[in-house]
């Protein structure tokens, strides 16, 4: 089945709209990608900052291929001084596998 990776970011409140921002920016880089079939990111609503970054992918190997490659090349930018700053003051990933699954009827 599919597995899930969360990326956990803590986002200051004057940071919020950087970060969206530059989710929409490239929101369509991921979807080409080998394997992929979900994103979300999904915003706090009260209590607390963290932002989740939900996507699903066909194995472990189509996320790696991903992360490896795309991911990793989109995040290194340009030179050190041109880089921008993170919106992020903290990341973490988690990791899971999809052990049921549930759909609307007729969908």
């Amino acid at each position: 089945m599919s597995v899930v990776k969360i990326n956990v970011l803590t986002v200051p409140a004057e940071q919020r709209e950087t970060l969206e921002k530059r989710f929409a920016a490239r929101g369509h880089a991921v979807e080409g990608s080998d394997g992929f079939e979900w994103f979300e990111l999904l915003r706090p609503v009260e209590g607390t900052d963290t932002y989740l970054v939900y996507t699903r992918w066909r194995d472990e190997e189509s996320f790696r291929a991903w992360a490896d490659g795309p991911m990793r090349a989109a995040h290194q930018g340009g030179t050190e001084g041109e880089r921008p700053k993170p919106a992020a003051s903290a990341s973490t990933l988690w990791s899971f596998e999809v052990a049921q699954q549930v759909t609307p009827k007729g969908a």
